[in-house]
């Protein structure tokens, strides 16, 4: 079941308003190859996606220990899945700026079974506390074969779950989980499966890919 299409790409992808931190990033344009460093990384559940927390929860310091690379935009603490991290400002600008409208993809595991109309309504966009949502592309997909998380989600008994691919080219802050949750059916789990034509396949959860 395949809702909306604004992509030309066949797989389920936001409108990023996360700054790019310029002083750590290059912005030398044309960022020669040997000096340009693209890291795909699989953030496991309860992760900051930066190096460093005054509160001493569990940061990307602890997986990867490649100097001069951060991450260009950001994954939620509480979700999964793939984050690109990288010296060159071009790259993250591109990524993350909203003129962009990098595509990325999100698996969310939401409580309930939506119908049709509301999975349309889901894709056509719908009208969040910051505005309406721009179209998006809704499947309903087969479970996933997923790295166990730690903690289990918590699942109440007999109420069935369903697993959503959802693409969207903006970023608002927990989106997906606030398009969800418009339509009533919270999400429980979320995991980002692609940013623009990366994706997390062959990646285990908590290692990375050096591009």
């Amino acid at each position: 079941m395949k809702i909306g299409d604004t992509t030309k790409s066949n797989r389920p992808l936001t409108r990023q308003k996360v700054p790019v931190n310029k002083k750590r990033i290059s912005s030398k344009k044309n960022l020669p190859i040997a000096e340009r460093r693209i890291i795909l990384f699989n953030k496991p559940f309860n992760v900051l996606s930066q190096f460093t927390d005054e509160n001493n929860r569990s940061t990307l310091k602890n997986y990867i220990d490649i100097p001069e690379v951060y991450a260009a935009g950001r994954l939620d603490y509480d979700s999964e899945g793939l984050l690109v991290l990288t010296n060159d400002g071009e790259l993250a600008n591109k990524l993350t700026s909203p003129k962009q409208k990098t595509s990325k993809t999100y698996w969310a595991q939401v409580e309930g079974v939506p119908n049709m109309s509301e999975l349309s309504n889901l894709a056509k966009g719908l009208q969040l506390k910051d505005g309406m949502t721009a179209p998006a592309i809704v499947k309903v997909i087969n479970e996933p074969k997923l790295w166990q998380r730690v903690p289990p989600i918590r699942m109440r008994q007999h109420i069935p779950t369903t697993w959503l691919s959802i693409s969207i080219t903006e970023g608002r802050n927990r989106q997906v989980r606030r398009m969800t949750a418009n339509i009533g059916y919270p999400t429980l789990r979320l995991i980002r499966y692609r940013v623009g034509n990366w994706t997390l396949d062959g990646i285990e959860n908590g290692k990375y890919r050096s591009l």
